[in-house]
C-alpha cells in the first residue's frame, strides 16, 4: 500500500504534521530468542518537532538503537503507534515502507558503510541512481551536497584515500542527497577522535539549522548530547527524562 500523500492527510493529521514530525505512542518491542524474551522497549511515548536536533542517551542495552530502528521503520514494533510526518508506518507494506524511508529519511552510522571501490561522489549518488534518478541529475546533486559538507575537492577520492572525518562527511552527504525530512544518526562520532567528532557534530548542527531538517542522534557521549536541542535519556527500555540540553 503506498504512503499517503501529505496533501491528502486528514485535517487533524495535516495540522499535526506542521509541528510534530515524529510521534510515538505506547511503543513496545520484545525480542524473542526462542529460549528467552527480552523486552527492549516498554511503552515509549515521544514527540519530536520538525527541525529539532534530539539526542537519545543512556547506558548500553537500554534500548537507544532499538528505538531509532523502530522509529525509522528499520524494525517493526509489537504494540503502539509510530507516525512519521503523519504517516503510520505499521499501515505500510514492506515495499512502501522502504520507499517512504528512501524519500523521507537519511541514515548516518558509526561505521561508514561506504563502498570501497567507489569514489566519494559515486557513493553519494548511489541512492539516487537506485531510486531511478537520471545519472546526470544524480551526479549534479551529489556534487552539490559534497560541497555542502566541504568535500568538493575530494569528490573523486575513494574511501581509503580519506581520513575518518572525511569518510563520515561522505556518509552525511549520502544521507542528505535525497533531501530527507529526517536524518537518523546512530553513534555518528563513535569512531572519531574528539576534535573530529566536534567538527562532524558542528557540521550536522549547521545542516540542521540551515535546512531545517530533523536530526535524531543516538550517542553515549555527553558532549555530543550537549550539542543538541534536547536530550532524551533511556533506561531499561523506557524514557526516564526528556529535557533541554544544558
Amino acid at each position: 500500500m503506498p504512503a499517503t500523500p501529505r496533501s491528502q492527510l486528514a485535517p487533524v493529521e495535516a495540522a499535526r504534521d506542521t509541528d510534530v514530525i515524529i510521534r510515538a505512542e505506547g511503543v513496545e518491542k520484545t525480542y524473542d530468542t526462542g529460549k528467552l524474551r527480552v523486552p527492549a522497549l516498554r511503552g515509549v511515548d515521544l514527540t519530536v518537532g520538525r527541525g529539532e536536533m534530539v539526542a537519545i542517551m543512556g547506558p548500553s542495552g537500554c534500548g537507544k538503537t532499538t528505538l531509532l530502528n523502530c522509529l525509522s521503520g528499520l524494525d517493526t514494533i509489537d504494540k503502539g503507534t509510530i507516525l512519521i510526518a503523519g504517516t503510520d508506518l505499521s499501515k505500510l507494506s514492506d515495499n512502501a515502507r522502504t520507499e517512504f524511508r528512501a524519500r523521507e529519511m537519511g541514515f548516518v552510522f558509526q561505521f561508514y558503510n561506504l563502498l570501497p571501490v567507489l569514489t566519494a561522489v559515486e557513493n553519494v549518488e548511489l541512492p539516487l541512481l537506485v531510486s531511478g534518478v537520471r545519472p546526470k541529475e544524480a551526479r549534479q546533486r551529489a556534487l552539490e551536497v559534497l560541497a555542502q559538507v566541504g568535500l568538493e575537492r575530494w569528490a573523486n577520492h575513494k574511501p581509503a584515500e580519506l581520513s575518518g572525518g572525511q569518510r563520515q562527511r561522505v556518509t552525511i552527504a549520502r544521507a542528505l542527497v535525497n533531501r530527507p525530512a529526517i536524518v537518523w544518526a546512530d553513534e555518528p562520532t563513535g569512531d572519531l577522535d574528539s576534535q573530529t567528532a566536534d567538527e562532524v557534530m558542528a557540521l550536522m548542527r549547521e545542516l540542521n539549522q540551515t535546512n531545517r531538517q530533523t536530526f535524531v542522534v543516538v550517542t553515549h557521549d555527553p558532549r555530543i548530547g550537549g550539542m543538541c536541542d534536547r536530550i532524551i535519556r533511556m533506561q531499561d527500555g523506557q524514557i526516564v527524562s526528556d529535557g533541554t540540553a544544558a
